[in-house]
């Protein structure tokens, strides 16, 4: 009797658990983002896959955890044997290694979701606000400082090697899709912390938004408002057919980044791709159902659970990770920061102010950045909706933060 409850008590995973105590915190992390994503409703379409994907991923003799390859390519399998995951097939891997590894190495590892999420996101996209307001796209741009300034700043350190400092800095384009391509390419032992700290801080955008704001803007300043300023100095600008360029723009942005920037055509391009198929109209309706719907709530399931899988004790447990969490966040703020900063420049040598709200949304995370600041503006003043004015330049921060990946990759690769 006493060897049966010996043999059942080591057919759980409790034995495991018991011996190494820090599957404890893991599963305290899956919680804690699982609340998140649930209670508290930050981005519950990618946090709870993800959170999902960490509790799967250490349970002891699940075999849900993602095992990743060194730089030679070398995985070590259950009996201690060292194989080449790139001369293993899909049904080796899935017997070997479980059917997480098989997502994981079929979708994630070979870049195939990141850009067909951006083809989903580009379908649900509107460049109108952006077309409208063309000046104000430059804030987009200016965002990207922090992610140069946290690579620049990580490598410094000795912490990281300039790759890994490049997947860092790219957790500052807001962008979970785009961290993730640019960790693949570049340091992909590092996918499951930047990919959570990415989403993280995405979801916790109505906290770290108004945070900097607050340091950084005076109550004067958010107090400019954007139509009035409008009426004030009137554009001269005026588009003439906006239905015409709204099919001509996805078309003319792939050709230019294209040419200028390969690297960053399988981002730009997907997600322009996903755009024109939607202004199109009813000609090409069916596939815009298709790829903002069921291909994009697909992706997005099975790149939450995988990347949430890669998030095992020995990848996460270590002080690099703790770095990564932090440079994030800096990345993250400075990017903000950022764009702030780049609208009190320009306000300097115009006549025609700008709520420095704006540039606080040149960083990616659509539209939830662009809903922030709207509310900040109108708790100052309830009739100043700077919406579509941050929605400028909230858009061009998608393209901003995707060119800003392809130039890293095309350097570092």
């Amino acid at each position: 009797m006493e060897d049966i409850l010996i043999k059942l008590y080591e057919m759980t995973a409790i034995s495991n658990i018991v011996a190494e105590p820090s599957f404890l915190i893991m599963y305290c992390l899956a919680f804690v983002l699982l609340y998140l994503g649930i209670r508290k409703k930050y981005e519950p379409l990618l946090l709870v896959p993800i959170a999902f994907g960490v509790l799967l991923a250490n349970f002891p003799g699940g075999e849900m955890g993602v095992i990743q390859a060194n730089s030679e390519g070398l995985v070590t399998l259950a009996n201690g044997e060292m194989k080449n995951i790139w001369e293993m097939s899909l049904p080796e891997i899935a017997h070997d290694l479980g059917i997480m590894n098989f997502l994981y190495y079929m979708l994630i590892k070979t870049g195939f979701l990141p850009p067909v999420i951006f083809m989903g996101v580009g379908a649900l996209t509107d460049f109108g606000p952006m077309l409208r307001n063309l000046r104000l796209s430059i804030f987009g741009a200016a965002a990207q400082m922090g992610i140069f300034s946290v690579l620049l700043i990580a490598v410094a350190s000795g912490a990281f090697t300039l790759k890994e400092a490049a997947s860092l800095g790219i957790i500052g384009g807001a962008d979970g899709p785009t961290a993730i391509y640019t960790t693949i390419k570049l340091a992909p032992h590092l996918l499951g912390p930047i990919a959570i700290a990415a989403y993280s801080y995405m979801a916790l955008v109505p906290v770290i938004i108004p945070l900097v704001v607050k340091l950084t803007c005076t109550k004067k300043e958010l107090l400019i408002n954007m139509k009035e300023q409008e009426k004030l100095y009137p554009s001269k600008t005026e588009i003439k057919n906006l239905r015409v360029l709204k099919i001509v723009f996805p078309i003319a942005v792939t050709t230019v980044v294209a040419i200028f920037v390969p690297t960053a055509v399988s981002l730009v391009g997907m997600l322009m791709f996903g755009n024109l198929i939607k202004e199109i109209g009813s000609d090409t309706s069916r596939l815009f159902d298709a790829a903002s719907n069921s291909i994009m709530n697909a992706a997005t399931i099975f790149l939450g659970l995988c990347v949430g899988a890669t998030m095992t004790v020995d990848a996460f447990l270590n002080w690099q990770t703790i770095g990564i969490v932090a440079g994030g966040f800096f990345a993250f703020g400075l990017s903000i920061a950022s764009g702030i900063f780049m609208v009190k420049i320009v306000n300097r040598f115009s006549k025609k102010q700008i709520n420095p709200l704006i540039g606080a949304t040149g960083l990616s995370a659509v539209p939830m950045a662009s809903r922030v600041c709207n509310e900040i503006a109108t708790k100052y003043d309830s009739k100043n909706h700077v919406l579509n004015y941050c929605m400028s330049s909230n858009i061009s921060g998608v393209i901003g933060s995707a060119v800003a990946a392809g130039v890293l990759i095309s350097f570092l690769q």
